[in-house]
């Protein structure tokens, strides 16, 4: 039963919602000994985890474990039926810290207890620079190029450098931005498509954000594969992170990731049990990878991601 809903003190100007008036988090604490406080949001704003982490010094504060595609909720019943695959997923790990975050975002998402994530946050330079070892020469294509910003983030670990990339981004707006952000660029391809399995029509709801979503109630829009791009061609690293269809990205991928092994980076959060799932779909695919899982800060754990490459040597 909710009793009540509140928000920031400096945020609360007399709004309503679902039927409750939001308060202000001190009037909560003055008229309630003992509460439980269950956050509706999801940031990466250091400001914003700061002052859940503050709420959660004084308070019992239980984070949902949110999808952000699908319909399905992550259970510890529901993971236990899955616990040999987990362990399969687990012993693929090739360093500590790998499973480290294997095991903190599944208590995690048991849990809601917050700390679990805290203890194995890690930032994206970190996995450029002793995972996936970027060069100056990569064809890198990137699923779910957003206003461009990913393929600026790559950029600025080859000092500019690169062979060819590939950017697709289905959302309208967004694209306009990515291509006014990338234009200057040589040997690139933007693509207003959305990535699937085989190439055809499907429909798709944007939002300007990054949660849009293949649905029927959508505008038709022409879905690509990875392979129909690549054509045979190589490949050195492909970006899956495409809001919940990673699993029809990859098998519309599945000739490239034969060929040529690139290196991959894949987000594992978007649908409730993708950490497990995608791996292991990964790995029938192409087993010769070395796999590693990295959590980037973010409550909740909506920023876990998956590396696989073909160099063991970590730095």
């Amino acid at each position: 039963k909710i009793d009540g809903i509140f928000a920031s003190d400096d945020f609360v100007r007399g709004q309503s919602f679902a039927g409750f008036k939001i308060e202000r988090l001190s009037d909560i604490e003055k008229n309630c000994d003992d509460f439980i406080v269950v956050p509706a949001f999801g940031s990466s704003l250091p400001e914003i985890m700061d002052r859940l982490d503050n709420i959660a010094k004084k308070h019992t504060l239980i984070m949902p474990d949110t999808p952000v595609a699908g319909d399905e909720y992550f259970s510890k019943d529901e993971f236990l039926k899955r616990f040999d695959d987990a362990k399969k997923v687990f012993d693929m790990l090739v360093d500590e810290q790998s499973n480290r975050v294997f095991i903190n975002v599944l208590s995690f998402k048991i849990t809601g207890d917050l700390t679990y994530l805290k203890q194995v946050f890690t930032s994206s330079d970190e996995a450029y620079e002793n995972i996936l070892n970027i060069g100056k020469s990569e064809t890198y294509i990137d699923l779910g190029a957003f206003t461009g910003d990913t393929v600026m983030e790559f950029l600025s670990h080859t000092s500019g450098q690169y062979k060819k990339i590939y950017a697709l981004e289905p959302d309208k707006k967004n694209f306009r931005k990515c291509v006014k952000n990338l234009i200057s660029l040589n040997n690139i391809e933007l693509f207003n498509s959305a990535v699937w399995s085989k190439n055809e029509i499907k429909y798709f709801i944007g939002n300007s954000g990054r949660q849009g979503k293949l649905d029927k109630k959508g505008k038709p829009i022409q879905c690509r594969s990875v392979d129909s791009i690549i054509n045979g061609k190589e490949c050195s690293y492909i970006k899956f992170d495409v809001e919940g269809v990673e699993a029809q990205a990859i098998l519309g991928s599945e000739l490239t990731i034969k060929k040529c092994s690139p290196k991959i980076c894949m987000a594992l959060y978007h649908r409730a049990y993708d950490l497990i799932d995608l791996p292991l779909m990964l790995h029938k695919i192409n087993p010769k990878y070395n796999y590693f899982m990295r959590q980037y800060s973010y409550y909740p754990a909506w920023e876990t991601n998956l590396f696989a490459t073909n160099q063991l040597e970590i730095k």
